[in-house]
């Protein structure tokens, strides 16, 4: 074993000049990734933390997540689910009574008020498998009339999040029928937030609480959460958008700039608003699931967060042919665990059977490979701008794996 973790110092050295390209050409104002092999860790640091600014861009830069989010509401789940009190197949309604008595569009692309009655009702496990009927859904005419009624409702804000706290979200979503049958297709997004809701209402405790006591707090992800210290706001990382016009740069609107010191209305599990992180934070969170739950250090060493038979099942493809041919090529030819993507067969050198993780729409992307015993984090300052892997995390797991050299 070489003390690079199997990583040549050659392959390496490509890895930085590739990513440092982008910001040299100005497609990305900064960044910071990460490789880990065989606990081994490599980082590189790039541009700075906002366009044209004078502050250099540092490893312990904070950014905005956002649907790495998901992940993390999963394994909060599955924490109240070893402790049975949460359980993956009975009725959400219990817990959640906004979602009873559910009606469903005849068909999912029809006028909202066109609905018959759902043949059961949605569970823990429609909600982390997005199977629950709730969702984001694109049509080739355009938005659907069930998509424009969530926009209207106010349940579906994109990536700064709804501006009514928990309860009142549910109420709202509840007013609105499924798109389809719960356990039918799969629709991104609205399953974490429901999840979310669930667990602060399994818990008794508020979702920012919940997932600090339980999950950042052991695992020592002290620069994790919903909100940050008023000392630390300046390492967070500026915001940017794509100028639909120019293909510029341009600082993207966030209600939440100069509000990081409270918490958001909605502490949403989906990621809108997320948490903001750091990339070691978020290995720290996916060494624990390549370790089957344990965690070696954190604020209690040795423990364990999870079991490996949790751990299996939420990083396990849980979606049939059929639910993935209907997400298109959201999920290219992979597939969907609790909460997270799963790579299906090998079609290119970035992705690898097994590996599982997510993007965030924000410009963040990580990744756990449990065949190669690696882990990828990549954040960056810019949003995504369709559900196709930027070229820049292509790139960075393109280049992990060419430097494999064992």
């Amino acid at each position: 074993m070489s003390d690079d973790g199997g990583l040549s110092p050659a392959g390496l050295d490509r890895m930085r000049r590739v990513l440092t390209g982008f910001v040299e050409s100005g497609e990305l104002p900064g960044l910071v990734a990460l490789v880990q092999r065989r606990g081994r860790t490599h980082v590189i640091e790039a541009g700075s933390l906002e366009a044209g600014g004078a502050d250099p861009m540092r490893r312990d830069a904070l950014f905005r997540i956002a649907s790495l989010t998901k992940p993390v509401t999963a394994v909060a789940a599955m924490i109240l689910v070893e402790e049975c009190r949460l359980r993956l197949d009975d009725p959400l309604h219990d817990l959640l009574p906004e979602l009873a008595d559910r009606r469903v569009l005849r068909r999912p692309g029809g006028p909202v008020d066109d609905t018959v009655p759902a043949e059961r009702p949605i569970t823990l496990r429609d909600a982390l498998t997005f199977t629950l009927g709730y969702g984001l859904m694109f049509t080739p005419e355009g938005l659907p009339p069930i998509t424009q009624a969530m926009m209207d409702a106010g349940v579906d804000n994109g990536p700064d999040g709804p501006a009514c706290a928990p309860d009142e979200w549910l109420k709202r979503l509840g007013t609105l029928p499924l798109a389809h049958q719960p356990g039918a297709g799969w629709l991104y997004n609205t399953g974490a937030d429901v999840a979310g809701v669930a667990i602060a209402r399994a818990s008794g405790r508020p979702l920012e609480e919940f997932l600090r006591e339980r999950i950042f707090e052991p695992l020592g992800m002290r620069d994790t959460g919903f909100t940050i210290p008023a000392a630390q706001t300046g390492r967070l990382a500026a915001s940017y958008a794509t100028d639909p016009g120019t293909g510029a740069l341009a600082r993207r609107p966030d209600p939440r700039d100069g509000a990081y010191d409270r918490p958001p209305v909605f502490p949403a599990g989906s990621g809108g608003p997320g948490l903001v992180s750091t990339v070691d934070d978020y290995r720290a969170f996916l060494r624990m699931l390549l370790d089957g739950g344990r965690y070696p250090g954190g604020r209690y060493p040795g423990g364990r967060l999870l079991s490996r038979p949790s751990v299996e099942l939420m990083t396990t493809d849980r979606l049939t042919p059929e639910q993935k041919a209907g997400a298109g090529t959201f999920l290219g030819s992979g597939g969907w665990g609790f909460c997270l993507g799963v790579d299906g067969r090998r079609d290119d050198l970035f992705v690898r059977p097994g590996r599982f993780g997510w993007t965030g729409g924000l410009g963040t992307s990580a990744y756990a490979d449990p065949g190669e015993d690696m882990i990828g984090v990549i954040f960056t300052q810019r949003a995504m701008t369709s559900p196709q892997p930027p070229h820049y995390f292509q790139d960075f797991w393109t280049t992990a794996y060419a430097a494999i050299d064992d």
